[in-house]
């Protein structure tokens, strides 16, 4: 009997969203500056790819060739995000996101340890201090995002089931990271006559309607496809640097 597809969006097509996002972000910032609707969009992107590296640790059958993966994927992306972000080969105050995944994967990994013991009364105080522990981590780095991009995959570690109480608690932590947390930038916004500024970094809040809509299956996954999405980003950013620069 054939299985039919779930409606929803794939882990593939939720890849290329995130990817797209992350494009319109870095060519605000670097080629087309003043076009503040990329930046919008490109709210959306970190908490789309942050949820999948939650998601990725979930079904991962080697979480060592996971990580393997990612300090490779790190060390790769460093100097193309150097290049984008201070047109220098070395920049040691801004380390890329894969940094900040490599932390909060390293967490995840640890709290899962501890639970697997069965001692629950263990495994909460051991989670929060370690947690504590790998956000300060991300702001001593000085990885993007900081510890708040830390906290935004432990987030959809903590709230990875699709109950109630988890989109609530998603969507309560998102608002407080993206808008207390990072907060900067704010835009004058009037509604039917009232007033408001809006947190840039707010929007970022939308993403959940992309996430929500996931529904568990991995889609297209050919090898040239998984190439593509871990080379795409230090690929792009190398072409926007090289654009920039020359």
């Amino acid at each position: 009997m054939e299985r039919q597809n779930k409606f929803g969006i794939t882990s593939s097509a939720l890849h290329i969203l995130a990817m797209a996002f992350m494009l319109c972000d870095h060519l605000w910032a670097r080629v087309v500056p003043g076009n503040d609707w990329l930046t919008w969009v490109g709210r959306l992107a970190f908490p789309i790819f942050a949820f999948m590296i939650a998601e990725g640790y979930a079904h991962t059958g080697n979480v060592k060739k996971y990580a393997k993966r990612l300090l490779i994927l790190a060390l790769l992306s460093e100097i193309p995000f150097n290049l984008m972000y201070s047109s220098s080969f070395i920049y040691p105050f801004h380390q890329n996101v894969i940094w900040t995944f490599l932390i909060a994967l390293g967490l995840i990994h640890f709290i899962e340890t501890i639970r697997k013991k069965g001692k629950l009364w263990l495994t909460i105080p051991v989670a929060a201090v370690a947690a504590l522990f790998a956000t300060a981590l991300g702001y001593i780095a000085m990885t993007d995002y900081f510890g708040a991009g830390v906290l935004t995959v432990l987030t959809f570690y903590f709230f990875r089931q699709k109950k109630w109480w988890c989109l609530i608690g998603q969507m309560l932590c998102l608002w407080y990271i993206n808008v207390e947390m990072l907060s900067g930038l704010y835009y004058p916004v009037e509604i039917f006559g009232f007033s408001f500024n809006l947190v840039q970094q707010s929007l970022a809040m939308l993403s959940l309607v992309f996430i929500w809509l996931y529904n568990g299956e991995k889609g297209y996954s050919a090898k040239w496809f998984r190439n593509f999405c871990y080379g795409f980003y230090p690929l792009h950013m190398l072409i926007i640097a090289l654009t920039v620069i020359f």
